[in-house]
């Protein structure tokens, strides 16, 4: 296969640097050139919608503005790095000078991601990417198999989500810039984790987005809550489509990632013949083919939309997976009694057990929050078409103080929860520290320097949770100690309860990947049962010759649970509520025969596996 080559911005070559840029609708376009004082100027030759050319004695390093029709000086859209900000010029990046030691990696297959979502800038005290690697023999002691980053593109001042990018092929300057990010890939490859980045292509920051001088870029067709929606299907989509396809090219192929986590597709509007996400998925794996390597498009969406994740030939998308808030809604009701906002339509037990079963609780039915039928049916679906979590960024961080569970739940609510995402026939994710009960919380937070930006962002705030009817003081986005409230300790695995949570999240990473049940999960190995009156939920999951029987009691009681419809004797693995998981019981049987009365302790996970017949 050809190597695959970004066709625009700042190329380094042998005779200088080539620069192109697509601006169909201006009259020039000149290169300033930022070393020695004021710059000097160098005009591009048109080319179809494209400027181009190529400066002689120019190379990496250098910074440099575009200048439009004589009048407009901005940043170059395809920027690799901007080491001042937002605001500042662009510099030239040799994506071929990192020193890659990551040859022989392939990547990690889907059903295998066991993913640990981060944001790198609360990750470690220090925020950058380097720190981050300091903390990579961590997640492998807990036992991940992918870390997903939170978006990184260049976005205003040092503090933010990353959802407000506005150089979508620029990794933040304060986090490390291009060498960074790599250096932070390669050192996890080297030990044998995956790298997920959260992308965004559904809209562009406000502050610092210098797109709307070069091209029609987005479109007043349609509207996102976060601003103008991109231009996905109107005039001049052509040239946009191929921007962001190349935008995630390039993550493959020059930052090595093995999958892009594309941030609310419902937000992305195409009426074209060809959805920009079947097109999008269909390059990025056609590409990793040609690479030799596993790399995985993975939606967030709350459509309820089986056809994301159907094969093309089958009349969907294509991509590998995507997220279910129905799986998490399900659950966090259950546990936590919250009815209002989006939850107002979860809270029956019976969802735990659609949601295990099919996937999507919501699959054509109306929904009370939505005011109509919401969803596709999805129970056809491979189980690891969907990433299942009961805490990530959104969840917690779109609370009015960003609360952790830790913060309201009990450890037994803790570990019940994590069990039964963990151990689902689904694809895990963790949020940061939610494998130790992180107390720290997970507020919005930003660096804005538009005082007027800053002051609607608050505003915003406020008015979002009114729905909620949360009682509290939402905390300011733009205050320093709102972000540096969220810095996660992971010492503290080392003592009092979070010791007893970290090591019983890892011993059920451990038996999801020694198990085969729960590492090959299939629809067909997996039977789920609900007792409903008693909320607890028996899944037997069943497959290459072994059988686990996993029960889960969602009540704050003992619960008598008859044993039914299982084959031969079981022994216990897992019990949440022994004293090494610091719990006080550890009282249920450690053998379990067909039609026993199992009492199942309050909030307890127990776990057995079938002895080898005779």
């Amino acid at each position: 296969m050809t190597p695959w080559h970004l066709d625009m911005g700042a190329t380094p070559r042998a005779e200088g640097v080539h620069f192109r840029v697509w601006a169909p609708l201006a009259e020039s376009v000149e290169v300033i050139r930022c070393a020695g004082g004021e710059g000097t100027s160098y005009p591009l030759s048109r080319s179809g919608e494209y400027f181009q050319g190529t400066i002689a004695g120019m190379g990496p390093g250098e910074r440099y503005w575009y200048l439009l029709d004589g009048a407009l000086r901005s940043p170059d859209p395809v920027s690799r790095c901007q080491p001042e900000g937002v605001h500042g010029p662009s510099q030239v990046v040799d994506p071929g000078a990192f020193p890659w030691n990551d040859g022989a990696w392939q990547g990690v297959e889907l059903d295998e991601l066991i993913t640990y979502e981060l944001h790198v800038g609360t990750f470690t005290p220090e925020g950058t990417f380097a720190a981050a690697i300091g903390r990579l023999d961590y997640l492998c002691e807990l036992g991940v198999t992918a870390l997903e980053l939170m978006p990184v593109a260049e976005f205003p001042g040092s503090r933010n989500w990353g959802y407000d990018g506005v150089f979508p092929f620029a990794p933040h300057h304060a986090h490390g810039g291009p060498d960074g990010l790599k250096a932070l890939v390669d050192a996890c490859h080297r030990r044998g984790l995956a790298v997920i980045l959260d992308v965004v292509y559904n809209h562009l920051g406000p502050e610092g987005n210098y797109l709307h001088g070069f091209a029609p870029y987005f479109t007043n067709h349609y509207r996102t809550p976060w601003g103008d929606a991109v231009n996905y299907d109107g005039p001049y989509s052509d040239g946009v489509r191929h921007y962001v396809i190349a935008n995630a090219l390039h993550w493959v192929a020059e930052y090595h990632m093995d999958g892009l986590r594309l941030d609310a597709v419902h937000g992305i509007y195409d009426f074209s013949a060809r959805h920009i996400l079947a097109e999008l998925a269909d390059e990025v794996h056609s590409l990793a083919g040609g690479l030799g390597r596993q790399v995985h498009v993975i939606a967030e969406s709350d459509l309820n939309d089986a056809r994301i994740v159907t094969d093309p030939e089958h009349g969907g998308h294509g991509l590998d997976a995507q997220w279910s808030d129905d799986f998490h809604h399900a659950l966090h009701t259950l546990l936590t009694g919250e009815r209002r906002g989006y939850y107002e339509d979860f809270g029956d037990f019976s969802q735990m057990l659609t949601a295990l079963r099919d996937g999507f609780v919501y699959a054509g039915t109306y929904s009370r929050h939505r005011r109509r039928r919401h969803g596709s049916a999805s129970s056809h679906l491979p189980p690891e078409r969907f990433v299942v979590c009961i805490q990530n960024h959104d969840q917690v961080g779109n609370r009015a103080c960003g609360d952790r569970l830790s913060s309201s739940l009990s450890p037994e609510r803790l570990k019940l929860a994590a069990a039964m995402v963990i151990l689902s026939p689904y694809l895990p994710l963790l949020f940061m520290g939610e494998e130790y009960g992180e107390t720290a919380p997970f507020p919005y937070f930003t660096s804005h320097g538009d005082a007027d930006l800053v002051e609607a962002v608050r505003k915003g705030r406020r008015e979002e949770f009114a729905a909620f009817g949360w009682d509290t003081e939402v905390p300011d986005p733009q205050a320093e100690e709102t972000f540096r409230s969220a810095c996660i300790d992971p010492e503290k695995r080392h003592r009092g309860v979070h010791r007893h949570l970290f090591a019983f999240t890892r011993e059920l990473i451990r038996l999801r990947k020694a198990l085969p049940p729960f590492s090959v999960p299939t629809r067909q190995g997996t039977s789920v049962t609900g007792f409903g009156m008693e909320q607890v939920l028996m899944v037997d999951r069943h497959g290459h010759g072994d059988d686990v029987i996993c029960i889960f009691n969602l009540s704050g009681v003992e619960q008598p649970v008859p044993v039914i419809g299982i084959r031969g004797r079981h022994r216990r693995i897992l019990d949440s509520t022994e004293g090494c998981w610091g719990g006080g019981g550890g009282g249920t049987p450690e053998l379990l025969d067909e039609g026993a009365l199992l009492l199942v302790p309050p909030f307890a996970v127990l776990i057995y596996q079938g002895e080898p017949l005779p």
